[in-house]
């Protein structure tokens, strides 16, 4: 209509930047990688009062654990409804064996075990296990850091929550009741104390930062025997998101040629 103004959006309505940094967090539970840094996210369409997003998504294989693309869904899903002015999300997950009984269970609020009555259970074992193996993963970065910084074995299992104090780039790691801090990147160790809250294996600020995989301290003498199991860890997910990571970029070579066609 001649003379009118486009609607300039307010302050609380999402940008497409804001609904994928919303999405930062979801990970792919199996590589325990943002769904937004492995190229999943399709496209992002907001409605026009902002009250509705509505999300794509492609896995890297069409016979993606159901489990696993579920979990994605409903974890993309609830962080977008988490934005202010977001009241609905409509996830559609793409080319994926499942994804009529995905996309239903996920845009109607069922829970896993309705989507898949055939199903041995739901999936919050599955993500709990994950979960541990994520922590495991993470916590060789972190102490792989505080190593290349020079700290001893015995001095990283005594380490405390209390004993970091986070702040831009680089994180401080207090030593002999604080009298001494050492700067140390901060990324691995803030990746690590998340997973580690998140599965409730550190909450106070006394409880001991680093844990054996079952979850109990770390004695100094096992300290090589549990960074073994952690780097295990961490290169079996290494390895399936090399796997991963060479499925996503020929599904996308074959859509690819498939538009050009």
């Amino acid at each position: 209509m001649a003379g009118e103004r486009p609607r300039r959006p307010t302050p609380a309505e999402p940008r497409r930047a804001d609904v994928l940094e919303a999405l930062e967090p979801v990970t792919d539970p199996e590589l325990d990688r943002s769904i937004v840094d492995l190229e999943y996210v399709d496209s992002v369409e907001i409605g026009d009062d902002g009250s509705h997003v509505a999300v794509r998504i492609t896995l890297p294989t069409a016979w993606c654990s159901p489990a696993f693309a579920w979990m994605m869904a409903v974890d993309a899903r609830d962080a977008i409804e988490a934005l202010p002015a977001v009241e609905t999300a409509t996830i559609t997950l793409g080319e994926h064996m499942h994804e009529a009984e995905i996309n239903r269970g996920v845009n109607d609020g069922l829970r896993f075990g309705e989507a898949f009555p055939d199903a041995d259970g739901d999936v919050a074992g599955v993500r709990a296990e994950l979960d541990e193996k994520a922590r495991v993963a993470r916590q060789y970065d972190a102490v792989e850091a505080l190593l290349e910084a020079g700290f001893a074995p015995d001095q990283i299992v005594a380490l405390r929550k209390r004993d970091l104090e986070e702040g831009g780039d680089e994180v401080v790691v207090y030593l002999h009741e604080r009298a001494v801090g050492v700067f140390v990147p901060a990324d691995p160790l803030e990746r690590y104390l998340e997973k580690a809250c998140e599965t409730g294996v550190v909450s106070g600020p006394d409880d001991v930062l680093f844990r054996t995989p079952e979850g109990e301290p770390i004695a100094p003498d096992e300290f090589d025997l549990v960074h073994r199991r952690g780097r295990l860890a961490r290169v079996n997910m290494s390895t399936q998101g090399g796997v991963c990571a060479g499925l996503h970029e020929a599904r996308q070579q074959r859509l690819e040629e498939s538009t050009d066609d």
